[in-house]
């Protein structure tokens, strides 16, 4: 019998240097997509699919972040005295009993490996799972439980896949693939941010990952890699030499890199227009500037 997937990392250590000056003062987690922080939709996604306990790789200057999963009982007073109602109910999602987070500090950026790795005393003889809050997926079922779905009838380490460009496959770890053509595919080989020409497929990874307990064992042996970090990819891909399963998973859904300002932007555009409150005026203002622009052109 297969281990349910209860535990969840956040690696939330980065200092977001792509969105200066405003993460100066507030981390980049908290940045609002809409009205929810991004780290809102990690959690929600993470709870669809199960997850109990949520453990977050963080580091100096990210206290907003930990108060923003503490109650606040001055707001909720408030809000109480004013038959505010629906907002309480909003906020209840954003609370976290006591016991179900914990936060461990990475105090050197040596890469995403090594902040996965920093949470090993937490996690057990236990698969896990691993969620980075840059990517944020709209799916009609959350990607992360598509995926615990699957890794019930598979078992072993999955990763997140999805088509990219050839030109565009330098940027991420990407998959070489023994077989399978549907939504699950078995993983041969692994190769982070692959030189131009050189992936071995267009099937790349993206930020949601599920990881047998083995994988910190080799994340105990391996050395730096790729940009002189210790590279997660690469631990996963030693699974492989041992001859251990890794799938690669084609989620249902639309990804958008929320680690940069055109992905963010793009995040907001998608999320607000799939909002019934939201959708008609935005989308009235967006034909606008676009009859204005091709007027002007």
């Amino acid at each position: 019998m297969k281990r349910k997937v209860t535990k969840a990392i956040f690696p939330v250590a980065g200092l977001g240097t792509r969105f200066l000056p405003a993460t100066k003062s507030i981390p980049k987690e908290i940045m609002t997509l809409v009205d929810r922080p991004l780290i809102q939709y990690a959690i929600d996604e993470a709870r669809a699919a199960g997850i109990k306990e949520f453990i977050f790789v963080t580091s100096r200057g990210k206290g907003a972040l930990e108060d923003y999963f503490d109650n606040a009982p001055v707001l909720e007073q408030e809000l109480r005295r004013k038959g505010k109602d629906e907002l309480l109910e909003l906020l209840k999602n954003t609370n976290m009993e006591s016991g179900a987070i914990a936060y461990m500090r990475q105090h050197k950026a040596l890469g995403l490996g090594h902040a996965v790795w920093c949470a090993r005393r937490l996690l057990g003889n236990e698969p896990f799972a691993v969620i980075l809050p840059d990517d944020v997926i709209a799916a009609e079922k959350p990607c992360l439980q598509q995926m615990v779905e699957a890794y019930a009838e598979t078992g072993g380490s999955m990763v997140a896949a999805m088509e990219v460009p050839a030109d565009k496959a330098s940027s991420y770890g990407v998959l070489d693939v023994k077989e399978g053509h549907g939504q699950l595919v078995s993983v041969k080989g692994m190769v982070e941010k692959p030189a131009p020409g050189t992936a071995p497929s267009n099937l790349a990874v993206i930020g949601r990952y599920i990881l047998s307990p083995k994988i910190m064992q080799n994340l105990n042996q391996i050395k730096s890699g790729a940009g002189g970090e210790i590279q997660l990819t690469d631990a996963i891909a030693l699974e492989i030499e041992k001859g251990r399963d890794v799938y690669g998973f084609r989620f249902n859904g639309k990804r958008f890199d929320c680690g940069s300002k055109a992905g963010f932007l793009q995040a907001t555009v998608a999320f607000a227009l799939a909002r019934d409150d939201l959708k008609d005026e935005l989308s009235a203002y967006l034909y606008e500037i676009m009859a204005q622009r091709k007027a002007a052109q």
